[in-house]
């Protein structure tokens, strides 16, 4: 009896041994394996460091390359308390090199972390504070690699690129909108301490940073520059309110170039305000379109079939009355018996008005949203509005007739320019994009790239055909003549609208714009220039932005290779202008009958042949009054 319980409570002892066993087993399992990592960056951090190096955004860079933001390399102050044996002098000392008060020093060299960043005294330090720093030799005072953003052109393209806080996070623009693609990974230098907080020697491991992905946009430079600086003259004649720029391929939705005034320095942006630099005028600003718009009601008018642009006819008196309210054309008297491609060319308010109640409140309506009035078009920046739009249920004859020549309404000049591209390009309407390619430039790989993203099929092509010959007619006979280039073929529409001050039409501050595309039988691109409350110059749209959007479509030309060619409209002159004439063919005929059928030109030669063989510029082309013609004799 007693060897038997002496024998119960063994086997109890035993199994509570091996009970105990095999719990500490266990145990020992899951701290190894599933609590290692936990227990070793714990354990780690009582006897590791860690100095941080920060990683460098990815670049932008334009559609070939050159690079519009990158990164340069400064220096930040960082401390290790424990490392520190004199506090007072040292803090004395950084205080001084700093230019910062003591006691703000001292809590920072007396803080009980494992690391202190002096922040914001000491980020970013010149060359030579931190060389002052350095020749210190402090235990516990060390610099740091720090990147900071750096925009080579400054204000060139700012508020699209945006701009970076001093922790290089994107604060508006691109830098902003794909910032988690900008962003790299930090790296550092570990190294191992003792109990009192004392550096090992030889325990440094280092840990490279991963510099964030590059963007790759739609950007052309060199249409840039001329954009720059076609807006740089604008603020310096006509001392405006404001202005802005936009160039769209309107094959595919890209942005070639875009820019406004006022602009800021993204490396400087807190020397301008936050309503300057966080309103991206081209994609931000809504008001009222005026005259360009009609390029919308004229797309609809021909797509419906209401009007007939060569056999139809409108009588213009200079107004034109709808259910009660007189509507006035800008010319006093009007312009009389004209087709409705005259009433184009002359930009004749009554006639859009006829056009847009022939069309009908829905219908018209109904097109306006089809290109993409009323919403955002989704480019991929931030801050984009929506423009305002009646309500169709609530429009009276009257609305409508104001709508259909511009009035009315608010738009932005990117959905402006979105809706004239598909009315021109054959009727797609296409989303508008700035960042093209997403590249890993340590691979020198593209991650990602975009490619034209169709919304909606809005017109016919035999439509987009008719809307771009009655536009280049504008350009060459009508109010857009100031944007004529000879030898390129250029359609364009002008516009002057009344701004609204106090809930009235201001009768002398106007937004003045033009809107033009070439080559006019076969686009590859469209520039729009929008000019607020311009100053000492006629309030015309043609009079002010048709002469800058002829010169940022010249750089066009160079920049896109685009051949001159023959068969544009020839440009009804008037005494103003500087005149262009034809260039006659004189190859095969005799030196002396050359210069005769040349007698109105100046005349190079080279060679001592008797026949001309070639003539530079060739037959049919334009060139000016009294121009230079060169010859070669046979």
């Amino acid at each position: 009896m007693f060897q038997s319980i002496i024998h119960t409570r063994i086997r109890f002892v035993f199994l509570g041994v091996i009970f105990i066993l095999v719990v500490v087993i266990i145990k020992v399992f899951y701290i190894e394996v599933f609590s290692y990592d936990k227990l070793k960056k714990l354990s780690d951090d009582l006897y590791s460091r860690k100095l941080p190096i920060a990683a460098n955004r990815g670049e932008i860079l334009d559609r070939n390359g050159n690079i519009l933001a990158t990164n340069i390399t400064t220096t930040s102050l960082v401390l290790v308390p424990r490392q520190i044996i004199d506090k007072e002098k040292v803090a004395k000392d950084l205080a001084e090199i700093l230019n910062v008060s003591y006691d703000e020093m001292y809590k920072h060299v007396s803080k009980k972390e494992s690391i202190e960043r002096v922040h914001p005294e000491g980020r970013r330090l010149s060359y030579d504070i931190a060389e002052k720093i350095e020749n210190l030799g402090y235990d516990g005072v060390y610099l740091v690699k720090e990147s900071k953003r750096y925009y080579p052109y400054e204000t060139m393209l700012a508020h699209s690129l945006g701009y970076v806080g001093i922790d290089n996070q994107g604060l508006s623009g691109l830098e902003l909108e794909y910032d988690k693609y900008l962003t790299g990974e930090n790296g550092s230098i570990k190294y191992f301490s003792d109990g009192q907080g004392n550096r090992l020697e030889k325990s440094e491991v280092y840990e490279p940073a991963k510099k964030g992905l590059s963007l790759q946009l739609t950007i052309d430079i060199e249409i840039q520059k001329v954009v720059e600086n076609e807006l740089d003259n604008i603020m310096d004649k006509y001392s405006p309110d404001n202005a802005l720029i936009i160039v769209q391929n309107p094959n595919n939705g890209e942005i070639l170039a875009m820019a406004s005034r006022p602009s800021f320095d993204a490396n400087n942006y807190q020397n301008s305000t936050t309503e300057i630099i966080n309103r991206n005028l081209p994609i931000w600003k809504t008001y009222e379109p005026g005259s360009t718009f009609k390029i919308i009601t004229l797309a609809s008018s021909i797509e419906e079939k209401t009007i007939d642009l060569f056999n139809d006819y409108f009588v213009d008196s200079g107004s034109i009355s709808v259910d009660g309210a007189t509507l006035h054309c800008w010319k006093h008297g009007g312009h009389g018996n004209q087709t409705y491609l005259q009433v184009v060319e002359n930009s004749c308010n009554p006639g859009f008005v006829s056009m847009g109640l022939k069309l009908g409140t829905d219908k018209l309506m109904d097109y306006i949203k089809k290109f993409g009035f009323g919403e955002k078009t989704g480019i991929d920046l931030n801050g984009e509005g929506s423009g305002i739009l009646f309500k169709k249920e609530k429009m009276g004859l009257v609305e409508t007739a104001t709508t259909a020549f511009g009035q009315g309404i608010s738009v932005t000049p990117i959905q402006q320019v979105t809706a004239v591209s598909a009315a021109i390009n054959g009727g797609d309407l296409y989303t508008p994009y700035i960042v093209k390619n997403l590249i890993d430039s340590q691979a020198n790989i593209i991650i990602n790239s975009k490619d034209k993203e169709l919304k909606r099929k809005v017109i016919s092509e035999d439509t987009s055909k008719l809307v771009r010959f009655a536009l280049e007619s504008v350009v060459a006979n009508g109010t857009g003549r100031n944007a004529y280039i000879e030898n390129y073929r250029v359609g364009g529409k002008t516009g002057t609208a009344q701004k609204v001050e106090n809930g009235h039409y201001s009768s002398s501050s106007y937004i003045l714009s033009f809107i033009g595309f070439l080559p006019a039988d076969n686009p590859q691109a469209v520039v729009y220039v929008a000019i607020d409350n311009a100053h000492n110059v006629s309030q015309y749209g043609g009079t002010a932005s048709a002469p800058v959007a002829r010169n940022v479509m010249k750089a066009v030309v160079d920049v896109l290779n685009i051949e001159p060619s023959k068969d544009g409209m020839p440009k009804e002159y008037t005494y103003l202008d500087q005149k262009y004439v034809m260039v006659p063919n004189v190859t095969g005929m005799t030196l002396e009958q050359a210069k005769k059928e040349l007698k109105s030109f100046n005349i190079t030669y080279s060679g001592n042949g008797e026949k001309v063989f070639y003539q530079s510029p060739e037959e049919g082309m334009y060139i000016k009054e009294k121009g230079t013609i060169s010859l070669m004799l046979s």
